[in-house]
């Protein structure tokens, strides 16, 4: 099955003298006992590999992922980042954190902005909380400029996909699309005019019923797909988005010249790190707010609780979830929802443990599928970790003035990443180091 590209991804940043040869995971391709979890990149790993976008088809055990924390109605003013916590730092403890992000966000005129410097794949910015159906918008700008690529999407861990989409080089349009399970169908997209995406805010909504989805832009329903249009009668299921999603914006650079020529072409043509689109060496996209209304579980619903998603066969159908009171919370990132107490005591006893495995997984969910075979996908963040998390540095630009580098210490992370080539979206996005360039 192609699975098409819906990020750049790194090759390996040791901040280790020993990097580590990728397990891949995927169809007829669990991860193994010693790194249980597979990660949306189709890497296998523990500690962060187990939390956001771990897929249990693919995993060692259906048990191995930890349960995806409930919707949450909310409405989140990004004026700080006070409730975002980068990947590296993150534990599962969705009661104190809303957002976790992997690159560089930044605040500026009390807004977030999604952040791209050259030699770096962007920003992602994803919920720690799930929905499954349920309301979701975003007020934002895009990006400018040819190879750039703004994203809004729901993304679930079996690769259940609902996007919006916007290319560099047409701020009038946004691409609507969704997926069901990774799989491709090219006739699922469709333009839909927006206006200037760039010069004016406006607020995009995702409206995802469990037998109909609407993209609505500025209050007007844009696009509707039922989900009783979507019968696939080779594989005998509705090919419909219908499990526990978070909520991803993203900038990436579709454009870099590794990638793949098909993902090129859509993004229009090959970046420039020179563009006059850029300001102060970043491109830039805001996110000024989200807001989420979570709607009630489909009818016949496996409810034993209320905090927690759970699946409960390789399905991975919505008829296969179950509302469960579990909670973990992993005590290190050498632990995994099989073992969650992996590594505690090295944590207590500040002592760093000399196993060396792969913590957390890299890269960015652009968001659509864009052409490359999944069997090309790099490896995940390679590094040998502390008892505290993957070995990074963290550096993040909190404050109002719009800059490379600095700042204080928070939700933003300093890697330094090569580039390869890109893998999918509702697939394998392929990756490798979870940060940006601090020049």
């Amino acid at each position: 099955m192609v699975r098409r590209a819906l990020s750049a991804a790194l090759a390996v940043a040791a901040f280790s003298a020993t990097a580590l040869a990728s397990i891949k995971c995927g169809p007829g391709n669990n991860c193994p006992a010693d790194t249980p979890c597979c990660s949306q990149y189709g890497d296998c790993g523990v500690g962060a590999f187990c939390l956001g976008g771990c897929d249990p088809l693919f995993s060692h055990k259906m048990d191995s992922c930890v349960p995806n924390p409930t919707c949450k109605s909310a409405d989140y003013k990004l004026k700080t980042l006070d409730d975002v916590m980068s990947i590296d730092k993150y534990l599962g403890d969705a009661s104190t954190i809303n957002w976790q992000s992997q690159g560089k966000p930044v605040i500026y005129n009390d807004a977030l902005l999604l952040t791209m410097a050259e030699g770096t794949v962007g920003t992602l910015l994803a919920s720690t909380h799930y929905v499954w159906y349920g309301k979701i918008c975003a007020k934002m700008t895009t990006s400018q400029g040819r190879g750039v690529v703004t994203a809004f999407i729901m993304m679930s861990d079996v690769k259940d996909e609902i996007d919006f989409e916007f290319i560099g080089v047409d701020i009038v349009n946004a691409q609507s699309n969704y997926y069901s399970q990774g799989v491709t169908v090219y006739t699922n997209e469709k333009n839909l005019t927006v206006g200037n995406t760039v010069e004016k805010v406006h607020e995009y909504c995702i409206d995802w019923k469990p037998d109909e989805l609407h993209w609505i832009i500025d209050n007007k329903d844009m696009r509707t797909v039922k989900r009783s249009d979507t019968w696939n009668k080779t594989s005998n299921r509705f090919d419909y988005p219908q499990t526990p999603a978070r909520i991803m914006l993203s900038l990436w650079p579709a454009g870099l010249p590794s990638n793949e020529k098909g993902t090129i072409d859509w993004a229009g043509g090959v970046i420039d790190w020179n563009s006059q689109y850029m300001q102060n060496g970043y491109y830039y996209a805001m996110v000024s707010e989200v807001t989420v209304e979570c709607y009630d579980p489909p009818s016949g619903a496996q409810v034993n609780g209320k905090k927690s998603y759970k699946y409960t066969d390789k399905a991975g159908t919505n008829n296969t979830i179950k509302i469960t009171d579990d909670e973990v919370i992993l005590s290190s990132f050498y632990a995994t929802g099989e073992n969650p107490k992996e590594g505690a005591s090295s944590v207590s006893s500040g002592a760093k443990p000399t196993k060396s495995v792969e913590t957390v997984p890299g890269g960015l969910s652009g968001g659509g599928n864009r052409g490359e075979d999944a069997s090309s996908a790099v490896s995940g963040a390679a590094a040998t970790a502390t008892a505290s998390g993957a070995a990074a540095s963290a550096s993040a630009g909190g404050g109002q003035n719009f800059e490379q580098g600095g700042g204080n210490k928070g939700a933003g992370t300093s890697l330094e990443p090569g580039l390869g080539k890109m893998s999918g979206s509702a697939l394998a996005v392929v990756v490798a180091v979870l940060g940006l360039l601090v020049l």
